[in-house]
């Protein structure tokens, strides 16, 4: 493969890198807590979609406008009737650990729910798109990975779109500002959390589908991708969406043009002490701010 075609295949996997960090981005900016069931759901999303895709047939790339809003509602759902309990519980504290352990716990639940159901096999959407190539301007480039790339821009433009310009975009900023201010001006604060959580898990939705036609599904592929989506949320910025896109496509990058020339595992140290160096030139990430949403 050539240097331009490595290239173009390594921005095409950070945009889905940045997708995968916007649901993360959203949860952790504006709920202050760590969601680590962000992998789990991703995995649970490519699960759904996968055998929805089976028994169907409909094209994976379809299936976002079904998977996308039942995601949303188990988003919504486990946010307003397992993590909200334990907030209010504990609605002194700013970030509270039990909420952590909670979505720990959540995952654990989620893989082992789904080895029982599906086994521990290897799986993929093989579709006409799984194989084929585009050509442009002596770039070749995967099919799906070209797909993924314009579904990730796309969604991510319209995301920062919502955030900025639309009402419940405006509420949800405000309250990851300040949640008391917030519900002084009639926020409905919990409801917004909830919101914020079902839309976030969506995202998540997208981001599995678009892998599906070229990477295997397995109860633990959501591990794959959770540190990334950490590594990325920090690196570009927390609550910044211009900052999730940039260092994904920076991990994406790095891993395809470091596969050419070193072993995946020196990749990765790579990866990690280039994450180091910019949070010690820069703790708040390359697109954040000291300011909260």
């Amino acid at each position: 493969m050539d240097s331009l075609s490595v290239i173009v295949n390594g921005i095409s996997m950070g945009a889905i890198y940045g997708l995968i960090a916007l649901g993360l981005t959203l949860i952790f900016g504006i709920m202050k807590i760590i969601n680590f069931a962000h992998g789990a759901l991703l995995m649970l999303s490519m699960m759904c979609s996968y055998w929805t895709w089976k028994y169907t047939g409909i094209n994976p790339y379809l299936l976002i406008i079904m998977i996308a809003p039942v995601m949303f509602v188990i988003g919504y759902s486990t946010e307003r009737f397992f993590i909200k309990p334990v907030l209010d519980a504990q609605k002194d504290v700013r970030e509270p650990i039990a909420v952590l352990l909670l979505t720990a716990a959540f995952a654990i639940v989620l893989e082992n729910l789904s080895l029982m159901l599906f086994g521990a096999d290897y799986v993929m959407a093989k579709t006409t798109v799984t194989d084929a190539t585009i050509a442009f301007g002596g770039v070749t480039l995967s099919a799906a990975r070209f797909y993924a790339l314009i579904i990730a821009l796309v969604i991510s433009g319209g995301f920062y779109l919502f955030l900025q310009y639309t009402e419940l975009g405006r509420k949800l900023r405000s309250c990851g500002q300040d949640r008391n201010t917030a519900s002084l001006m009639g926020i409905d604060v919990p409801k917004t959390f909830a919101i914020a959580f079902g839309i976030g898990t969506a995202l998540l939705a997208v981001a599995a589908i678009t892998l599906l036609p070229f990477y295997y599904v397995h109860p633990t592929v959501g591990n794959v991708f959770m540190t990334k989506a950490f590594i990325v949320v920090v690196l570009g910025g927390l609550g910044s969406v211009p900052g999730a896109l940039l260092g994904g496509i920076i991990i994406g990058l790095i891993e395809s043009i470091g596969a050419q020339y070193m072993t995946a595992t020196l990749t990765t140290v790579i990866v990690y002490a280039i994450f180091l160096l910019i949070l010690f030139i820069k703790p708040s990430g390359l697109f954040g701010s000291r300011l909260e949403w």
